[in-house]
């Protein structure tokens, strides 16, 4: 975060800097311009709610913005909504005075998905005991996969020489 981010009033208009898609965890938020590592991204709004009532609705577009109140996000207004997580973010939710806004920590490219971390709660919650499916765990995955894949080779391999040489 830069030290100092000038915020404005408004979301500037978003259809010419990002598109919504199809991402693999559903619908996704995608910079159709370069967006600079510290660039205010957009806000995080909606009715602000007691965390009682948040509680009480059946929707998931809930930003918690401290231990009393929360920001019920679901207007189709709130271009932020369609932000997903990431355990590798390109952004970042900052709350001040009850407002929250996304800023990026990274540079972003045009067609890159713009995603941010939910936070450790959120995560143990609701998404590890499906399984994350950002495109870091993805990577990791894929990673661990190959890992496993070169030591059962090596194994089969170190068996084939000892059969080879009368050992087995």
């Amino acid at each position: 975060m830069p030290k100092r981010l000038i915020l404005p009033k408004r979301s500037p208009p978003w259809r010419n800097r990002f598109r919504v898609g199809r991402s693999k965890t559903g619908l996704g938020l995608f910079a159709l311009n370069p967006i600079r590592r510290g660039e205010f991204i957009s806000y995080y709004f909606g009715p602000l709610i007691t965390n009682k009532r948040a509680d009480e609705l059946w929707t998931k577009y809930l930003f918690e913005v401290n231990n009393r109140w929360t920001v019920d996000g679901s207007g189709r207004g709130n271009i932020a909504r369609y932000i997903n997580h990431s355990c590798k973010p390109n952004a970042e939710a900052d709350v001040r005075k009850h407002k929250v806004f996304i800023a990026s920590i990274k540079t972003i490219q045009p067609g890159d998905e713009i995603t941010y971390s939910y936070g450790k709660d959120y995560f143990d919650t609701f998404i590890k005991p499906h399984g994350c499916r950002c495109l870091g765990c993805k990577h990791k995955r894929a990673e661990e996969r190959a890992k496993k894949r070169v030591a059962a080779k090596r194994r089969q391999q170190r068996l084939a020489r000892k059969r080879a040489n009368g050992h087995a």
